[in-house]
């Protein structure tokens, strides 16, 4: 039997010297410059996620105008005959007293606007705003909200234009 002593190179199972010498695993330097790094890549993925949700709030908001946008148009077109009844003075920010069936469809626009953009502070939104102009022939609906919430422009304005 062969004795080797601590300090002597043991052979190893492919029958190559190894010295133990260097071996002795890792050290505290190391794990903690290890974790530094996982830490640092770790805030920058919260960062990205941060960026995404704002980025998917904006997108909801948008896509939210155009879907009111088509209601009021459908509802121009489902009331032909008074259709010039739905051109507004300028921006409507607060939804009007109702009584024909153009003002209750220009009434109910604005306080779905304002619940569908601007979410739960529906009741103190300033900023979510429609108007309508040159109807019958050369409508143009216009809607203007608040987006810095979202990470975007203070203010951004959506325009469709359509013939009735």
């Amino acid at each position: 039997m062969i004795a080797y002593s601590s300090r002597q190179a043991r052979p190893s199972a492919g029958g190559r010297l190894r010295a133990r010498r260097g071996m002795d695993g890792l050290s505290l330097i190391e794990i903690l410059v290890s974790v530094v790094i996982l830490g640092i890549g770790l805030l920058g993925v919260a960062a990205m996620q941060s960026l995404a949700l704002r980025g998917g709030q904006s997108s909801l908001e948008a896509s939210q105008v155009v879907m009111q946008s088509n209601a009021i148009i459908e509802a121009m077109r489902a009331n032909r005959a008074d259709a010039a009844a739905y051109n507004t003075a300028g921006m409507v920010c607060a939804a009007g007293a109702g009584g024909t069936l153009a003002q209750n469809d220009l009434a109910n626009w604005i306080t779905s606007l304002k619940a569908n953009v601007s979410g739960p502070a529906a009741g103190d939104d300033v900023t979510t705003c429609g108007q309508i102009t040159g109807c019958p022939d050369a409508c143009e609906v216009t809607i203007r909200w608040d987006d810095s919430r979202a990470g975007g422009d203070d203010e951004r304005e959506f325009a469709t234009r359509t013939r009735i």
